[in-house]
């Protein structure tokens, strides 16, 4: 993990943190330990503390009763209602990067998806969970809508440690990278609809898996 430089520290901080959600680098109810955090970042205490409680305001993390900060536990339902806002967020952002994206741009999300196929065969889901993220926040960088892909990013941020539990159901494998085929199918086309679809098929297919994977995890947990 490369190192913080100085400049603007707190904010640093905060985007590596954020990052991390995003990314599934920290698994849900983990405790962050903010002297832990510096030396991987390689500053002080201070702007991590600061970036932590700046995460707590946003809800991405959670002030536990003894002052710590931890990520929030897995919630089935939680998960379910940021999907649907996901599906209507990231689906518009599909749908406007559509007409803007040239041939240099569709070449390089193929490139993905292709890297996201050896990912899989080498069942490497840490692998999958980057390259996927590198996928979307590629297209979505297209729409040329910097709050629309802020909004994006802070709900990635809150179900990023969710994706840990994606392949929960081994099944859920052989169909990984149906949705990205899908984009990549409309983008061909020229059809901001279909590239819509595509997105919203994605997240559907993966929450099918996933969610009943939540509620069973729920199910086991002590009254």
């Amino acid at each position: 993990m490369d190192k913080i430089e100085y400049r603007t520290l707190n904010d640093r901080a905060y985007d590596r943190i954020k990052d991390g959600l995003m990314a599934a680098t920290f698994r849900p109810g983990q405790v962050l330990v903010i002297r832990n955090l510096a030396e991987t970042y390689g500053v002080s205490t201070t702007p991590v503390r600061e970036a932590l409680q700046r995460l707590v305001a946003e809800r991405l993390l959670v002030l536990l009763p003894n002052r710590s900060i931890a990520v929030p536990e897995l919630e089935a339902a939680k998960y379910a209602e940021i999907l649907r806002i996901r599906c209507e967020l990231e689906g518009l952002a599909a749908e406007l990067a559509a007409p803007r994206i040239g041939a240099a741009e569709r070449h390089a999300l193929d490139g993905i998806a292709a890297e996201i196929d050896a990912a899989l065969l080498a069942h490497d889901h840490a692998a999958y969970r980057r390259l996927n993220q590198a996928f979307h926040f590629a297209l979505y960088q297209e729409a040329g809508s910097p709050r629309l892909l802020q909004l994006i990013q802070d709900l990635w941020g809150q179900t990023g440690p969710y994706m840990n539990e994606l392949f929960g159901e081994p099944a859920y494998e052989p169909r990984a990278n149906e949705g990205h085929r899908a984009i990549l199918a409309a983008l061909a086309k020229g059809d901001p609809a279909g590239a819509r679809a595509g997105v919203v098929a994605d997240l559907t297919v993966a929450a099918g898996y996933l969610v009943p994977h939540l509620e069973a995890l729920e199910a086991l947990e002590p009254a």
